[in-house]
C-alpha cells in the first residue's frame, strides 16, 4: 500500500499542534463507539481544533454518554460516520474490532486516504488489513489509562502514554494525533502488541480486585472507611515497586513467615474462601520472585509453599 500522496494530503492539519490558531486544515471526526473511550477521544480532538461530526453508539447509556461530551453531534450508523470523516476513531471492544473492520471494508463504508484508528489494547495495525487494502490509513492508537466515561477522563489525557502501532510512513500522523489529545506516544511492534496488553490488564484490572478484596475484608473487620487505611500504604506500595520492582517486596510471604501465613489462610478459610485462593495465588508468585531476587532463601520458600499447598480443614 502507498500512502504517500495521502499523507501529504494530511500534512497541515498537523502542521503546528503548539497553536490551534495556525492550523486551517483540521480534520472531520467520526466516533464508532460510544463506550467510555470515543467521546472522551473525540472530545479532545475537538478542543485541539478538529470537529466531531458523527458518532455512533448502540445502547441507551452509551448514546447518553456521547450527548453529554459530544453535545450536538449528530448520532448515526457506523457507515454514516464514515461517510461524514476523514478520521474515524473506531472504539469498539477488542473482540468486535475484526468483524466491524471486515464489514465496513466489504459494504464500500471506507474511502481511500481516510484515517482509521482504532484504540484496541491486544490489536495492531493487522486487523485493519481489510480497511488498508482499499486505501484507508491504519493507526492503532491505545491509552494505557481506565476510563470513566465523564469530562473527568479529559484531565487525565494530559500526558497520558499511548501505546502506538503505525506503518513507518505514518508514525509523523500518529504521534501528532497523540500530542493533540494530550498524550505521550510509545511505540509498539505489531508482533509484541498482544504481550503489551497483557501487562496492562494484568497490572491494572487485576489491581482493581485485590483492592475491592482488601477493602471487603476490613469492612469485615469493622473497620467503616477502608480507603482511609488503604490509600496511603498501596499508594506507598506503588511508587516503591515502580522504582524498585521486586526489592520493594515487604511482607510475612518475602520475610518468610509461615507462622503469619497460616494464620491468614485461617481467617481467610472462615471469612472469605473465594480471596483465600487469590491470596494463595499471589503469595506463591511472591514467594517465587522473593526467592528470585534474593530477599528469600529456597529453605524458608519451601516452608512457605507448604503452608500454601495445604488443604484448608
Amino acid at each position: 500500500m502507498s500512502t504517500s500522496e495521502d499523507f501529504e494530503a494530511f500534512a497541515d492539519a498537523f502542521a503546528d499542534p503548539a497553536d490551534p490558531g495556525n492550523r486551517p486544515a483540521r480534520l472531520a471526526v467520526g466516533v464508532v463507539g460510544t463506550g467510555r473511550v470515543g467521546p472522551a477521544l473525540g472530545a479532545a480532538l475537538q478542543l485541539a481544533g478538529h470537529r466531531v461530526v458523527a458518532a455512533s453508539g448502540v445502547s441507551v447509556v452509551s448514546r447518553r454518554r456521547a450527548e453529554a461530551l459530544l453535545p450536538g453531534v449528530r448520532l448515526v450508523t457506523p457507515p454514516q460516520v464514515l461517510a461524514a470523516a476523514d478520521l474515524v476513531l473506531l472504539t469498539v471492544p477488542d473482540d468486535a474490532l475484526p468483524e466491524l473492520v471486515a464489514g465496513l471494508a466489504a459494504t464500500g463504508a471506507v474511502r481511500p486516504g481516510q484515517i482509521l484508528v482504532h484504540t484496541s489494547g491486544s490489536h495492531g495495525v493487522a486487523v485493519l488489513e481489510p480497511a488498508a487494502r482499499v486505501g484507508a490509513l491504519p493507526l492503532a492508537l491505545h491509552p494505557a489509562m481506565t476510563f470513566t466515561g465523564t469530562s473527568v477522563d479529559l484531565a487525565r489525557l494530559a500526558g497520558c502514554p499511548f501505546g502506538v502501532t503505525a506503518p513507518e510512513e505514518l508514525r509523523p500522523v500518529a504521534e501528532a494525533l497523540v500530542v493533540e489529545m494530550g498524550g505521550e506516544p510509545e511505540w509498539i511492534a505489531e508482533e509484541t502488541r498482544p504481550l503489551y496488553h497483557t501487562a496492562l490488564a494484568h497490572g491494572s484490572n487485576h489491581l482493581v480486585t485485590l483492592v475491592a478484596q482488601a477493602m471487603e475484608l476490613l469492612r469485615q473487620a469493622g473497620v467503616a472507611e477502608p480507603g482511609r487505611l488503604l490509600g496511603p500504604l498501596l499508594g506507598a506500595a506503588l511508587d516503591n515497586s515502580l522504582r524498585s520492582g521486586d526489592a520493594a517486596l515487604t511482607g510475612p510471604v518475602a520475610r518468610g513467615d509461615t507462622g503469619t501465613v497460616r494464620k491468614h489462610l485461617g481467617q481467610l478459610a472462615t471469612a472469605a474462601p473465594d480471596i483465600g485462593q487469590a491470596y494463595r495465588a499471589m503469595a506463591r508468585a511472591t514467594a517465587q520472585r522473593a526467592v528470585r531476587s534474593g530477599s528469600l532463601n529456597e529453605e524458608a520458600a519451601a516452608a512457605l509453599l507448604d503452608v500454601l499447598n495445604e488443604e484448608t480443614k
